[in-house]
């Protein structure tokens, strides 16, 4: 089956893309391609599911680099394939050529960088916790130390949880706020004290304001289309046991 490939014009000529759960192996809760090591899925059916995307990048399946995401700022700069077990981080870099960098996400944001002319691509898993600390920063910056230079750094948000389905408390507002009162306007008011975070337009504020020369989200939302895409919230307001996890990747 086909897989469900999303692209950015920002990105080309590079291959890369950003997976729905079409055309996987998996079933049940999990049915598509669920990528997560970390699930409970059966371990065949997620190897099974990554080689496919590693096929699609044109890449062998140990050149399908990830790592083990712990909502960070840690950037990994990759010129192989990673030790097991895989280096605790949220992004990783790179300047060699034939490897693609991946990240997993089930509602966080995936973004996918590259400044093609300086021959440097990088990938990096934004939940609220980790644009906070800043992991879109220490990407561009990680880059920017390979060789990147940031005013041609292209990145691109792929699916991730939209603000009509991102509801949040009061204590996440005042700790983002804390950090700068500036991004109030990522906040929208909802039901009594909840309120509802736009967590890709706060991505696209950071990624602007680190100097990058342009920036977009796919405008894909994983909550609101369970066919196409897995979420950890829907998941969690469905009281399903477990989650897919969702890959995007980049090749150089």
């Amino acid at each position: 089956m086909t897989l469900d490939l999303i692209a950015s014009p920002l990105l080309q000529p590079l291959p890369h893309g950003f997976f729905g759960r079409e055309g996987g192996a998996s079933s049940g809760v999990f049915a598509g391609l669920n990528c997560g090591p970390g699930s409970t899925d059966q371990a065949e059916a997620v190897t099974l599911n990554r080689a496919r995307v590693a096929r699609a990048l044109g890449v062998a399946p140990d050149r399908l680099l990830g790592v083990h995401q712990v909502h960070s700022a840690e950037v990994v700069v990759a010129d192989g394939p990673l030790p097991e077990p895989r280096p605790r981080a949220d992004a990783l870099v790179t300047r060699t050529p034939g490897l693609a960098l991946s990240v997993l996400t089930a509602d966080c944001q995936p973004v996918l960088l590259a400044d093609p002319e300086g021959g440097v691509i990088g990938a990096a898993h934004a939940g609220w916790r980790g644009t906070l600390l800043g992991v879109l920063e220490a990407t561009v910056d990680a880059m920017e130390r390979l060789g990147a230079r940031r005013g041609r750094i292209r990145a691109a948000i792929g699916p991730t949880i939209s603000q009509r389905a991102y509801e949040v408390g009061p204590e996440l507002m005042e700790e983002v706020l804390a950090d700068d009162p500036a991004a109030a306007r990522f906040f929208a008011g909802g039901r009594g004290d909840r309120l509802h975070l736009d967590l890709p337009g706060w991505g696209l504020w950071r990624l602007r304001r680190a100097g990058v020369a342009e920036a977009e989200w796919t405008r894909h939302c994983t909550y609101s289309d369970p066919a196409r895409f897995f979420s950890y919230r829907r998941k969690v307001h469905r009281q399903e046991a477990d989650y897919g996890r969702l890959i995007a990747a980049i090749r150089l």
